[in-house]
């Protein structure tokens, strides 16, 4: 299994590590030194013992590591095998030795194993079958021998190493401000390859993409220790009501499984550190997401603060006051999520928007071919279907005023309806000789009941407004739904190519009975509250427009 870096520096400076030099000394770092502590500043790792997972991975933990980098202003081409394995007694006649399982392959003329270097390293690389650099190109490739796939086939291993990326490495997939894309990723597995997923466009990613790019803008927040008084780092969060995702191994790895409720930690470096998992949302259709920089003079006590697999911070390991900032971060990102779990938005007069994001896959089962245009389904009762049909209220007309004093509503037209479409003072046949007065006609209303809310059927989450007709005439509903660009009023109505867009499934009454038709017509004035329920596109601000029309009689 290799693994390969291109465009970096390669592994430059000094071969031996009793060697003085003011330049850099990457390859000692990497193939003689443990435990020694980095040489520069805001560096990813610490101490070095990260690599060694390179061969624990490896059955018999061995390494063979071929780099190419600068030197006296020229390239040049390294090639060494490294072991870091177990301990042993060697006797031998008389020649008894311990030998520390540190162990080295390369140029063996000199009193220590050194690289081959030069032609020599570039021959014996294509005797191996190793890729050649380029005359100019620096870069670094580990092959690690026998790997321990943890029974899993090869292809499937290449499958997790992607999502492994992904899951660790996404904050380097995201163009930075200068449109440039600090690194790509590929993996293959015997000449086929394994696409690495996009973290904007692969749930619950891109829940933690949404939070990163808030870091620098207004609505990121800094976070401080009070005593001692110190600047922590930046923290984002993002917030959207979406079912439940099917989690994969690396994410059940990462403790990120089904409900997303979690922080992201990282140093400057921008590496992954882990995922925080922050209390839970009341609602299994409520997730949350954030992310937190640590300041750059911050990163030597985060830095310290992690154990040598730096997958956490851990104040126990640190004294005071570094211990106290590092508690106090966990503090802060509780203080942070205080409030952040109710989602439900006002509705406004004729339109109602909530936020959410809900996978195709939980829609699927609500929108399909058995869902005809007049046919409804009740929930209930599977398989019963019933036509839609106007539900007229008996009794007389109301008296009262045209209009729902102090509750939202939305008006389509005018037109004047049949029977009961007027207030009842003019009836066209007077009894006490004077002219019967004309008939004044109510307008139809739409009142909202409440927020809108998110609802599950048959297993689909679906978006729901209930709604009712205070005006007591036939009159014919209608929901215009689109996507929210903003929460001024923006709106699309015409996708881009490809994406998705929300759907009116039907209405529902109130003994629960599903009715699929664009419109429907219902007979006001009676209280019942209706609701409009709507299939919510993935990952977007749905914003639903309810309105009326009075029915000819």
């Amino acid at each position: 299994m290799s693994i390969s870096d291109r465009g970096t520096r390669g592994l430059g400076g000094p071969t031996r590590a009793d060697v003085i030099s003011s330049t850099r000394r990457d390859f000692v770092t990497f193939m003689r030194n443990i435990g020694e502590p980095r040489d520069r500043a805001l560096g990813g790792g610490t101490y070095g013992f990260g690599k060694g997972i390179l061969y624990l991975v490896s059955r018999p933990g061995v390494i063979l590591v071929h780099t190419r980098c600068q030197v006296d202003g020229g390239f040049e081409t390294r090639l060494m095998g490294a072991a870091l394995w177990k301990s042993y007694d060697f006797t031998r006649l008389a020649d008894n030795r311990r030998y520390t399982g540190r162990h080295w392959w390369g140029d063996t003329t000199g009193d220590v194993v050194e690289p081959l270097t030069g032609a020599a390293a570039e021959s014996m690389a294509r005797v191996l079958g190793l890729q050649a650099f380029g005359a100019s190109e620096t870069g670094t490739t580990i092959l690690v021998i026998d790997p321990n796939l943890e029974e899993r086939e090869p292809a499937r291993a290449a499958g997790y190493l992607a999502d492994t990326i992904a899951w660790h490495l996404w904050p380097k997939m995201l163009e930075n401000r200068s449109g440039v894309l600090p690194m790509r990723f590929a993996v293959t597995c015997d000449g086929i390859s394994y696409p690495v997923p996009d973290p904007a466009e692969t749930r619950p990613l891109s829940l933690f993409v949404a939070a990163y790019r808030k870091l620098a803008e207004v609505e990121s927040r800094e976070l401080y220790c009070g005593k001692p008084k110190k600047l922590l780092g930046k923290m984002a969060l993002e917030k959207r009501v979406v079912p439940k995702f099917e989690h994969s191994d690396v994410a059940e790895m990462v403790g990120v499984s089904g409900l997303t409720h979690h922080v992201c930690l990282m140093r400057p470096a921008e590496l992954v550190v882990n995922y925080w998992r922050g209390p839970k949302p009341p609602s299994e259709l409520v997730s949350y997401a954030g992310v937190f920089r640590a300041d750059d003079a911050m990163d030597e006590i985060y830095a310290a603060a992690e154990p040598p697999t730096h997958d956490g911070w851990n104040h126990q390991s640190l004294e005071h006051p570094d211990s106290t900032y590092v508690r106090t971060t966990f503090k802060r990102f509780g203080e942070a999520i205080e409030g952040l779990l109710d989602l439900r938005g006002g509705v406004g007069v004729g339109a109602a928007q909530v936020s959410l994001g809900a996978a195709s896959s939980k829609l699927s089962p609500l929108i399909g071919g058995a869902w005809g245009i007049g046919a409804a389904t009740d929930y209930g009762r599977p398989g019963d279907v019933q036509a839609p049909t106007p539900r007229p209220r008996p009794g007389p007309a109301p008296r009262g005023r045209d209009d729902v004093s102090g509750s939202p509503d939305a008006e389509v037209g005018s037109t004047p309806a049949g029977p009961g479409g007027y207030d009842g003072k003019g009836s066209g046949n007077a009894t006490d000789g004077s002219q019967p007065s004309a008939p004044r006609y109510r307008r139809p209303k739409v009142e909202y009941v409440g927020d809108p809310y998110l609802d599950e059927y048959s297993g689909a989450a679906v978006l729901i407004q209930p709604f009712r007709l205070p005006v007591q005439i036939v009159q014919r509903v209608k929901a215009e739904v689109a996507v929210a660009l903003t929460t001024d009023g923006g709106r699309e109505t015409d996708p881009p190519a490809g994406a998705e867009m929300p759907g009116l499934v039907g209405w529902e009454d109130d003994s629960g009975v599903l009715i699929a038709s664009p419109t429907f017509v219902i007979a006001g004035g009676d209280g019942r509250i209706w609701k409009a329920v709507v299939k919510p596109a993935a990952d977007t601000m749905t914003d639903i427009s309810l309105g009326v029309e009075a029915v000819k009689g």
